[in-house]
């Protein structure tokens, strides 16, 4: 204060004399003597220079001392540590194993249809069967030979255990009962192979082929069976995920147009990585008891790839980069109060999430992380905290 008392004297007795001059300018003019006009002129100008200087001087004092300074404002969090779970968002679709459409193992025509659209049909059950073409007919005839030659063999063989006969005769009578038995096992087969079953139990999705109609082998589709019970998610990794997102690790599973959240686990990772675009194919097993999860249906995935125990997080939006490619955020050092200086401290991030980064190193747990006003602060400047969190 002492500093501005001395100051200000002369700058009072200044503008004094200034004052009082006003009659003396007056006269000059009225005398209209150029000469002492320009003289006094000039030293007015002199006179007005200098006290602009002292008025400067002034002010800088006054800022220097004045207890009610204005510092920069800002708000800090506080850096903490925490457990950070990162997750991989992608998108998935529903697929079950057990979803095909049944074609037949014969040609011919389609001699009936057992079932409709919407049925629940178990395993094995006859859904369908295709005209035998006289198959029949022709397994009637052979099961009478093949009676005849078992009765003729039976025979040769009671004959051949007493000794009577050759055993050409009972080995010829033999050889000829299990041709024509064979044959009729054969027959058999193919008869069977009319008949359309179901692979596993399930419902029927749609019913293709209409009654009547001329079926190929392996071609025509007759039928959908589909079954909701064993469901599960398939989705494309990328490969540099390879050794973060394996079996086992948890996924979060929702599902948009139902609007559930389920919570589930990897059953099975690929070991082919896709040269075509570098990923790799993953299995979430899923359960749909209700039966309102459908084969096609899209699924958004949260896979948790990485956990730190003791990460610390901060928000992106206070993170800054200088011209080396360094980051950086501001830190409230020497806190006093609610003063402080900020301190610039080089960082390095790790993942992200959302609006928040991890922060691998630079900041330390109970660090006073400048929030609000981060952008407008310099190193080593005083700063104001008006909100801690």
């Amino acid at each position: 204060m002492k500093k501005i008392n001395i100051l200000i004297l002369p700058i009072m007795l200044l503008l004094a004399s200034c004052g009082g001059g006003n009659k003396d300018v007056d006269t000059l003019i009225a005398a209209k003597d150029i000469k002492k006009i320009e003289e006094k002129r000039d030293a007015l100008k002199t006179e007005k220079t200098a006290l602009e200087a002292k008025i400067k001087l002034l002010s800088d004092a006054i800022e220097e001392i004045n207890p009610t300074k204005k510092y920069p404002l800002v708000t800090t969090i506080v850096a903490k540590d925490t457990i950070f779970n990162h997750y991989l968002e992608l998108q998935g679709s529903v697929d079950t194993k057990k979803n095909i459409v049944i074609t037949p193992e014969t040609n011919g025509i389609l001699k009936q249809v057992f079932v409709k659209e919407g049925q629940r049909v178990s395993k094995g059950q006859i859904l369908a069967r295709v005209d035998d073409g006289g198959m029949s007919q022709q397994l009637a005839q052979l099961q009478i030979q093949a009676d005849l030659a078992k009765t003729t063999y039976d025979r040769q063989k009671r004959l051949w255990d007493q000794k009577i006969g050759s055993e050409i005769q009972f080995l010829q009578t033999k050889s000829s009962y299990e041709a024509q038995q064979k044959a009729v096992d054969q027959l058999q087969v193919q008869i069977a192979k009319t008949a359309i079953r179901a692979p596993f139990s399930g419902v029927i999705d749609d019913v293709i082929t209409e009654q009547g109609s001329v079926v190929g082998a392996g071609q025509t589709q007759i039928m959908r069976i589909v079954n909701l019970r064993d469901m599960y998610i398939e989705a494309v990794i990328p490969e540099k995920y390879l050794t973060s997102v394996v079996e086992g690790v948890d996924v979060e599973v929702s599902f948009p147009v139902l609007g559930t959240t389920t919570k589930e686990k990897i059953r099975q990772a690929g070991d082919f990585i896709d040269p075509n675009n570098r990923t790799y194919k993953i299995e979430i097993g899923i359960s749909n008891k209700e039966g309102n999860i459908k084969p096609n249906l899209t699924a958004k995935l949260k896979i948790n790839d990485y956990t730190n125990a003791k990460a610390i997080l901060i928000p992106q939006s206070v993170i800054s980069e200088n011209a080396e490619g360094d980051q950086y955020v501001f830190i409230a050092n020497d806190i006093d109060g609610a003063t402080a200086k900020a301190k610039r401290v080089i960082v390095k991030t790790g993942k992200t999430q959302g609006d928040f980064i991890e922060i691998t190193s630079g900041l330390n747990d109970g660090d006073a992380v400048i929030k609000e006003g981060a952008r407008s602060v310099k190193d080593d400047q005083e700063i104001k905290i008006i909100t801690k969190n």
